[in-house]
Order: C-alpha cells, then structure tokens, then sequence
C-alpha cells in the first residue's frame, strides 16, 4: 500500500464527509452488547444491581440520621427531613437530565462520572458546618444520580424489547432493594453511631459501586461501540488486513463533523418525558400510581417508628421491621417470573403478545396495596396484638409496590418501544418527586390525624386513596389497544419494529 494512500486513510477527519459511509448494526450486530453471551450480560447486571443500590440505599439511609441532625444544628426533625426531601426531589430531575448525557457519550463514561459525583458530595455533607451546607450538599448528590434513567437503558442495549423481561425484573428489585436496605442499616446507625458516619456509610458503599462498574461494566450503548469498531475496520483496511469496503466506514457519531447532540436537540430530549407525563395517559395514570406508591416506602419511615414502639422496639429493631417489606419484595419477584414465562411461550406461538399482557400479574397484585395498608393501619393497635401482624401486611405491601414499578416500567417499554426511555423517565420523575414530598407530610399525617387512632387513620387513608389509584389498570389493560392509537408516539412503534425486524431477517439470511 502506498505511503500517500496510508496517509490519507490514517487520519480520519482528513476524508471529506460526503465521502465517509455509516456503519449499519446489521454489518456487525455480533459485536455489539445485544450478542454478549449470557454469563457477561448477567455479570454486569450484577454489578449494575449493586450500583442501583447503592444510589437508593442514599435516598433511604439518611432518614435515621434525622433526630441527630436536629440535635446538632438545632433544628425541628421536620426541618431537618428537608435533607431527604432535596435529595429525591433532586434525584427526580437529576435522573432525567442525565439520560441524554448516556445516548450521546455512552453509558460507561456517564455512569461513572454520576458515580464520582455522588460520592464527591457525600464529604461536603459529613463536614458540614452549618444546616444549610448539609442540603446543598444532598440536593448536589441527589442532582448527580443518573438512577435507572441509565441502567435500564443498558438493559435496552443488551437485550431486544421482547427479551428484556427478566432483566428489567432484576434491576427493577435492585431500586426497590436498595430503599428497604437503607432504614434496615439506619436503624443500627442510629443506635450505636452518629449523624457524621451515616454519610461515611453512604460514601464506602457508594466507593464499593464505584470500583465494581469500572471493572466489570463495559461500554453497552450500541452508537459508540459501533464508532470503536467503524474505527478498527478502517485501521485494519489501511494496513490491508480487512476489507477495503471500509476504507471509508464511520460509526453513527462520526460519520460527519455534527455528530454530537446540538443544543435545541438537548432540550428537546429533556423536555419529552415532561412532555409525556403530562399528555400521554398511559404515562400519566401510572406514573402517578407508581409514584404513589413509592412514596408510600418513605412515609412508612416515619409511620414505622410510632407503631413498633409501642411494643418498645428499639431504633435498630424498628429497622430491621424493614425486612418485611423486602420479603414481600423478593415474592414480587418471584411472582412474576409465572408471567414472563407464560408471555415468552405464548410470543414463541403467536410471534407477537399485545403490550397490555405485562399488565396481566398487575391487575392481581395491585388491590394488595391498598389491601395491606388497610390490614397494617388496624393491627398496629399496639399489645396485646402481636407484632408480627402488622409486618405481615407490611409485607403485602412490598409485595404490591414491587409489582406497581415492575408492571408500568415494562408496559411502558412495550407500549413505547423507541420512546421508552422517555416514558419510563416520567414514571422515575413521580416516584422520586412524590417521595420526596413525602418526607414533608409523613409525620404530620402519623401524628395529627384521627385523634386517639391517628396511626389507624393515617394507614387507612393511604389504603383508601391506594385502592382508588387502582383503578386505572383495568382501564388500561383492557382498553389499552384504543388508548395507544390515539398516541402519536405509540403509533410509531409497529412500523419502528417490523422495519427493524425485516433488517435483521435480510442480515441473518445474508450470514447464512
């Protein structure tokens, strides 16, 4: 090969862009996240669950530091859950901001960056020397976490749409775990430590989550593994190893000189799961029930604590009362895996399974809420009813909650398919907002309402409105068909889809 010719192909922004050629999934779909073999997919999976975790476990922890915070800056305990509030009110935007960042730099690079700061954000909170330098530390961090906007993306580039299932499940209680893990670990905190090591704990775990994704979590999102690969194809066509055919091939990024996501186009990313909250009703109404739902977890922080002391459960004992809710966690879990069995064998038939079957497990699960709400507020009476009661329907609680955040997380995805991201951005921005809110009505609600009964009563409020957010599932699940063809975003899909699938038939019968 000649020394000009090398020159030339060597140094890539020296071909004119007219000339340059994209390369197509189809040319090296074998190479990308969707054909990691199982046990590499599932490992970082793993990883990715500890770092779920761990971004939850910091919405959560800190509630058991409440009382010690308001002690050293002297400060009322309603004041001083502001540093919950700002966190997850943060987190509800900070999530979706970043979501954009992951399509376009890819999710390695953004993760970790959402991981550094988190874990920079945590030492201004510990050291902090006034109240006000506490929530701004805590709203930075909650700001910095990138949360599921990110990791179920990398579900989405390891797995096709009707394959994710199982995955979405996993990371789904991955979120879930991490909330119910931090008033377990708090309650210990609490009782033997001070404020100051709360957030050293929240630090070490995050470090932990940290170091796991930069060993184990490769690059996933397919636009910039396909850059790297466009790359080394030139290479090896200039050194005459490859094909000459790509000579002039380019990845999606870098196939003309406006590669990266303008400014307007920015904005428009941010501004379509707002926009989808607001005027999709599927995303709406269960978003909205999610959210609720969500925030039920960090209302039953503060509900928690009056109930089980009555039988004089201890701050550590109070917390461990939390694995209840993980329990009913893990059979939220568990019952689903049934139903994506039943939707995998009913596709491998029919080809195609109409979106509303994830639905199907939800409209069991969900009347559990409001069901285990109303069986914890009146066996919370205290002695001599035992204390096991009340967990059990605790436990039916978390059984429900998992099942509202694994149902609408999945029907989103397949109602939305190209747009999920964006509809599953606006069921994230509910539950972290509501429970955000929550943490300024929680201990009002468990102290003022109902008089001598204000435990019951407050309980039952909660069942009453959870069974009345219901509702709207059924409408869904029946219904759903009509709804989704009145949406101009879901009405794309089908065409999205059996384009994709007519790509990927031409390219296997070409491999063949």
């Amino acid at each position: 090969m000649s020394s000009s010719n090398g020159i030339s192909m060597k140094t890539s922004p020296a071909m004119p862009v007219e000339n340059r050629r994209e390369l197509q999934e189809e040319e090296c779909y074998d190479e990308l996240a969707l054909s990691f073999p199982t046990w590499k997919k599932w490992t970082i999976l793993s990883a990715i669950f500890i770092v779920q975790c761990s971004m939850n476990f910091n919405t959560s922890v800190y509630a058991s530091a409440v009382s010690q915070l308001s002690e050293h800056f002297h400060i009322t305990e309603n004041a001083a859950m502001g540093g919950q509030a700002g966190f997850l009110i943060a987190y509800a935007f900070g999530s979706e901001l970043w979501a954009p960042w992951s399509e376009d730099f890819g999710r390695k690079r953004v993760l970790a960056l959402s991981l550094f700061l988190v874990n920079v954000f945590q030492i201004p909170a510990m050291l902090a020397p006034t109240w006000s330098s506490v929530v701004a530390a805590r709203i930075l961090g909650g700001l910095s976490s990138a949360g599921g906007s990110v990791t179920l993306g990398m579900v989405a580039d390891m797995w096709e749409p009707e394959d994710q299932q199982y995955a979405v499940a996993f990371v789904v209680f991955s979120s879930v775990f991490g909330t119910v893990l931090g008033p377990i670990a708090g309650g210990f905190l609490e009782s033997y430590s001070t404020w100051k090591v709360n957030f050293w704990v929240q630090l070490g775990f995050g470090v932990v989550a940290m170091l796991l994704h930069l060993v184990l979590v490769p690059e996933t999102r397919s636009s910039i593994m396909m850059d790297q690969i466009a790359k080394e194809r030139r290479e090896a066509a200039v050194k005459g190893d490859g094909p000459q055919g790509y000579l002039n091939v380019y990845g999606p990024n870098k196939v003309d000189d406006q590669h990266r996501v303008t400014a307007s186009e920015l904005v428009k990313m941010w501004y379509r799961p707002f926009h989808m909250f607001i005027t999709e009703p599927i995303v709406l109404c269960l978003s909205l029930l999610s959210g609720f739902s969500d925030a039920l977890i960090f209302t039953f922080l503060e509900g928690f604590r009056p109930v089980f002391t009555q039988w004089n459960f201890s701050a550590w004992q109070q917390g461990l009362c939390f694995c209840a809710i993980g329990a009913g966690y893990f059979a939220g879990w568990s019952v689903f895996i049934p139903f994506i069995n039943h939707d995998r064998v009913k596709r491998s038939h029919k080809g195609v399974v109409e979106p509303e079957s994830r639905l199907l497990c939800l409209t069991f699960t969900a009347p559990l809420l409001g069901i285990g709400l109303l069986g914890f507020a009146w066996t919370s009476m205290g002695p001599p009813l035992p204390w096991i009661a009340p967990l059990i329907f605790a436990a039916v609680v978390g059984l429900a909650n998992y099942a509202i955040y694994m149902a609408t997380i999945d029907y989103m995805v397949a109602a939305y398919g190209p747009f999920a991201s964006s509809a599953t951005g606006g069921n994230a921005l509910a539950r972290d907002l509501l429970a955000g809110i929550s943490a300024y009505y929680a201990k009002p609600l468990y102290t003022n309402l109902g008089g001598s009964y204000h435990l019951q009563w407050a309980s039952t409020l909660l069942g009453v409105l959870a069974l009345l957010m219901a509702l709207p599932i059924y409408i869904f699940y029946w219904k759903g068909p009509q709804i989704r063809k009145k949406s101009k975003f879901a009405q794309t899909l089908e065409y999205g889809r059996n384009e994709h699938r007519d790509k990927r038939r031409k390219s296997l019968e070409v491999g063949m």
